[in-house]
């Protein structure tokens, strides 16, 4: 009992304590002035609430006894108080025609005692003192709500263009004399230099970049040491990327020039967007074409296949209402050229000289010995094989100084910046005679031992044959080799011979 009877008391004592304090904005018959300061182009929020007192006693009663008038007093002492929204018992509703339909009151909030006028979007117009009047059964209430609005004004208005000047103006209805003003950049306090110069409340950019857009938050501080801020969303139209890009392809491939806005179009509304592509060669701008796009923020150039001379400076002009932005492309084209020209005999000396168009004089070439295995990604079995014995393995150029039958197949020169692998070319090397395969060791080995026994087994089938053929052909008495047959003419063919010769003398 003395547990339950200590909490009952602390709960009324409690109840007691807030039914003689007021909460800020609460209408308690005169309540005194607040100060509401926001942003023009943004929402405020003028707070008034009846106390919980009054709202827990007879909660039930709030709708149909309850009624509202906000006002607005003039600019003048002599200027009289105009209604800006009225909400009667009936729940009937009253709008002044230059207010309509920004101001605002929550009918779900008005039950527990929440009058607060709502403001959206706010202008700078509508600086100044407002006053709501709640009548609650019959007895009347009111609030004095000050609003101060501090305006950030952007010139040229949206969309800014990257590289034109923009003038970002900061100024307040506060009534002191401005003494500073401070303009931080995502949260870093921006110094005065060539870039931006800060004058009477106004940041002046004089050649905005894609990196300058974002939260920019002014600071204002006044006389009687009043600081003020605001903040400003700045959105650039540009592209995105680096400044100047550099897109790298080999020879023969084909090439994506990049050209893709910072922000889509629509978020400025703007519909329709045209692109038109050209290529400076020789001195001379060649039209590559023009194409519209009216759900995206890409313009790509696609080139099949490119070589040396489609390298050099390319522009995408893009026309996004009544401005053109322009960006610069380079193409800068790999090419491999061989010494030898064809395929190459085995043992000769190669030279093999990596080329790039357009360096920018950061790049380093690389060579690797590609295998040669079938597959559907090259990436997946892309070895590198020992380049030793060839003096040039990193560099544009790279020697072989004898070339063998190991060396053919595939070699890629890559491209090396700062940022990594910019690109890499093929060049696919033949060789005179080259074989597609090689046979095993030891299937080598077997076939030299065959061929040796065959040949031996035939030059001693010919020697024996051949001996067999001179016993053949040998006499069977071996004494009568070397008899010689000799010839007697006869005695009467003697006469005649020497007959003949006698008639022959005596002629």
């Amino acid at each position: 009992m003395r547990l339950v009877t200590l909490v009952l008391f602390l709960t009324f004592t409690l109840l007691a304590f807030n039914a003689g304090h007021i909460l800020p904005g609460v209408a308690e018959g005169e309540s005194r002035e607040q100060k509401v300061w926001a942003r023009a182009g943004s929402s405020a929020m003028l707070p008034c609430h009846l106390s919980p007192r009054k709202t827990w006693k007879s909660w039930k009663q709030l709708p149909d006894k309850t009624s509202v008038l906000w006002r607005r007093h003039g600019g003048s002492a002599h200027q009289e108080p105009h209604m800006v929204l009225e909400v009667g018992y009936s729940g009937l509703r009253k709008t002044a025609l230059t207010m309509r339909p920004r101001v605002s009151v929550q009918d779900s909030a008005l039950r527990s005692g929440n009058f607060s006028l709502r403001i959206d979007p706010v202008r700078s117009e509508d600086a100044g003192l407002y006053e709501a009047q709640v009548a609650y059964n019959k007895e009347v209430h009111s609030c004095l709500v000050d609003l101060g609005v501090i305006t950030v004004t952007l010139s040229p208005p949206s969309p800014v263009v990257e590289k034109e000047p923009l003038l970002l103006s900061c100024n307040s209805s506060h009534q002191a004399s401005l003494v500073e003003t401070c303009w931080f950049h995502n949260g870093l306090l921006v110094p005065t230099s060539r870039t931006f110069c800060s004058l009477h409340g106004a940041l002046s950019i004089l050649r905005p970049a894609m990196s300058d857009a974002g939260s920019w938050r002014c600071q204002l501080r006044y006389s009687d040491n009043k600081i003020i801020s605001a903040t400003y969303n700045l959105q650039i139209l540009g592209f995105d990327g680096p400044t100047n890009p550099v897109v790298y392809a080999a020879a023969g491939s084909a090439a994506d020039l990049p050209c893709t806005l910072s922000y889509f179009p629509s978020a400025f509304g703007i519909n329709v967007v045209t692109a038109h592509w050209s290529h400076l060669a020789e001195g001379h701008l060649q039209d590559c074409g023009t194409s519209q796009n009216l759900g995206s923020r890409s313009f790509p150039l696609r080139l099949p296949a490119v070589g040396p001379g489609d390298a050099g400076q390319y522009r995408c002009d893009v026309s996004v209402g009544s401005k053109t932005i322009s960006r610069d492309v380079t193409l800068a084209v790999v090419t491999v050229t061989p010494s030898i020209q064809g395929p190459v005999s085995e043992g000769s000396r190669l030279l093999l000289i990596c080329s790039l168009t357009h360096p920018r004089g950061h790049e380093h070439f690389q060579w690797k010995h590609l295998d040669s295995a079938p597959t559907n990604s090259k990436l997946a079995v892309t070895s590198s094989r020992n380049l030793e014995g060839h003096r040039s393995q990193m560099g544009p150029t790279l020697e072989i100084t004898q070339v063998s039958q190991k060396d053919t197949g595939t070699w890629e020169c890559s491209v090396y910046g700062p940022e990594g692998r910019l690109g890499a070319v093929d060049y696919g090397l033949q060789i005179t005679g080259a074989q597609i395969s090689n046979p095993p060791t030891i299937f080598s080995g077997q076939v030299t031992f065959g061929l040796t026994l065959t040949f031996f087994f035939l030059l001693m089938v010919c020697v024996l044959a051949l001996a067999l053929q001179k016993r053949a052909r040998s006499p069977a008495f071996p004494a009568l080799e070397g008899m010689v047959a000799v010839t007697v003419p006869r005695k009467k063919e003697m006469e005649e011979n020497q007959k003949e010769k006698i008639q022959q003398t005596e002629c």
